[in-house]
C-alpha cells in the first residue's frame, strides 16, 4: 500500500488535521511549506483551531509591572523595557496599558504586536475593553468616566481595527459607574462585562455588560437574594469561559457563594447555576477576594484559583474548595501577583490596518 504524505490530502482533511494541533507547534509549522503558511494565517482556519485545538489554558499573571503566562515572560511586547499597568483578553489576543499611558495588542503566540494610537491622548484612569463583534471584528472600548466618585456623564469611544482608527460615540448620562477596584472587565465570547455601582452607593455592585456588536451597555440580572447577598468579586471559568460572581451574605459574612452565568442574553436577562459555597470559618488558612478580577472557577476540580495577599508571607496563590486551601509559594516574596486570568493560546492574527 502506498503511503501519502500529510502535504498531498485533500485540504478539508489537512484543515481537519491541523486544526487539532496546538498553536505553538503551528508556528513552527508555518515555515514547513508555502501552501501551510497560508493556510494557517487564514481567519476561517484559526477561528475552526480555536474550537478544536487541545485546551491546554495557562494563566496570565500580572507581577510588578510584568506580564507572565504562568513562567513564559512576554518578550514580545519588550516587556522588560515596558511597564505593564493592566491587561485585558480576548480570543487569545492581549490588549496591555502601560505605566506611560500608551496601549498595545500582542498575540504572545505568534509573537505580533501593535501600537494602538489615540485620538487625542490617553488618560491615567481611562476604563478599557477588549472584544468583538458578532461578525468577529474586533474593538477597544475605552471610557471616561471623568470622575469615579460622582460620574453622571460617561465618554467613551471604539477602535476598530478595520479602519484602524478611534470612533467617537459620544456623552451618556447613566445611573452607574465602575469603580476603580473593579474597573479590569471580564471577556465572554466577545463581550466585556464589570461589576458596576450605582451613583448613590444603596444597592451595592451589580453584573454590567457591554455588547460589541450593538455597542451598547445592560445591566445583567442576578440570582440569589438581593436583599441579604451583596455581589464582591466578578470572574471566569476556565474552560468553557462564562462568567461567574462570588457573593458573600450580609448575615453570615464568613459565608461565600459562587454562582455561574449558564446564558446571558444581548438585553442582559441571564440564568445562573451556583457552583460552590465556601465558609471561610472552615478555612484555616486565609486567601484574598479583591480587585475585581482575582480568582478563576476550576469546574473540573471544583475550586477556585486566587491570587494571594501579597504581605502575608511568600503565598502567591491559593487554591480553594468546599473544605480546603492549598497554598501555592513563590520564591520571591516581594513579588505581587495583582492579576489571575485565563489564557489560551491563539494563531488570530492582529488586523494592522
Amino acid at each position: 500500500m502506498k503511503k501519502r504524505n500529510i502535504v498531498d490530502l485533500p485540504e478539508d482533511l489537512v484543515v481537519e488535521i491541523l486544526s487539532r494541533v496546538p498553536a505553538e507547534s503551528l508556528v513552527r509549522l508555518r515555515t514547513t511549506t508555502k501552501r501551510w503558511n497560508v493556510l494557517i494565517k487564514e481567519w476561517r482556519f484559526a477561528k475552526k483551531h480555536y474550537a478544536n485545538a487541545p485546551r491546554h489554558s495557562l494563566i496570565i499573571m500580572l507581577i510588578a509591572f510584568r506580564v507572565y503566562l504562568v513562567s513564559v515572560d512576554l518578550h514580545e511586547i519588550d516587556n522588560n523595557k515596558v511597564d505593564i499597568c493592566k491587561v485585558f483578553h480576548c480570543d487569545g489576543l492581549l490588549l496591555c496599558t502601560t505605566v506611560d499611558n500608551r496601549l498595545v495588542v500582542s498575540n504572545p503566540c505568534s509573537c505580533e504586536i501593535k501600537w494602538i494610537q489615540p485620538r487625542n491622548s490617553y488618560k491615567k484612569f481611562d476604563i478599557y475593553a477588549f472584544g468583538k463583534s458578532s461578525c468577529n471584528k474586533y474593538k477597544i472600548l475605552r471610557m471616561d468616566q471623568f470622575d469615579y466618585t460622582s460620574p453622571v456623564l460617561l465618554d467613551y469611544e471604539i477602535y476598530d481595527f478595520n479602519s484602524n482608527s478611534w470612533r467617537v460615540i459620544g456623552k451618556i448620562i447613566r445611573e452607574w459607574f465602575i469603580p476603580r477596584c473593579t474597573d479590569r472587565g471580564m471577556s465572554v465570547n466577545g463581550n466585556t462585562y464589570w461589576l458596576a455601582s450605582t451613583n448613590d452607593f444603596t444597592s451595592g455592585h451589580f453584573v454590567l455588560g457591554f455588547d460589541f456588536s450593538t455597542e451598547s451597555f445592560a445591566r445583567v440580572s442576578l440570582p440569589g437574594d438581593h436583599l441579604s447577598d451583596r455581589i464582591f468579586a466578578l470572574s471566569v471559568t476556565r474552560e468553557d469561559p462564562k462568567i461567574c460572581i462570588a457573593t458573600r451574605s450580609i448575615i453570615q459574612e464568613l459565608h461565600i457563594d459562587v454562582w455561574i452565568a449558564t446564558t446571558i442574553e444581548s438585553t442582559g436577562a441571564a440564568s445562573w447555576s451556583k457552583f460552590l459555597s465556601v465558609d471561610l470559618a472552615n478555612l484555616y488558612k486565609p486567601f484574598c477576594f479583591a480587585r475585581g478580577m482575582n480568582f478563576l472557577v476550576d469546574q473540573e476540580n471544583k475550586v477556585l484559583v486566587c491570587r494571594g495577599k501579597y504581605w502575608v508571607s511568600d503565598v502567591f496563590l491559593h487554591v480553594v474548595g468546599e473544605d480546603k486551601c492549598i497554598q501555592v509559594h513563590h520564591h520571591d516574596a516581594e513579588s505581587r501577583c495583582s492579576l489571575v486570568v485565563n489564557y489560551v493560546p491563539t494563531l488570530v492574527q492582529i488586523q494592522q490596518g
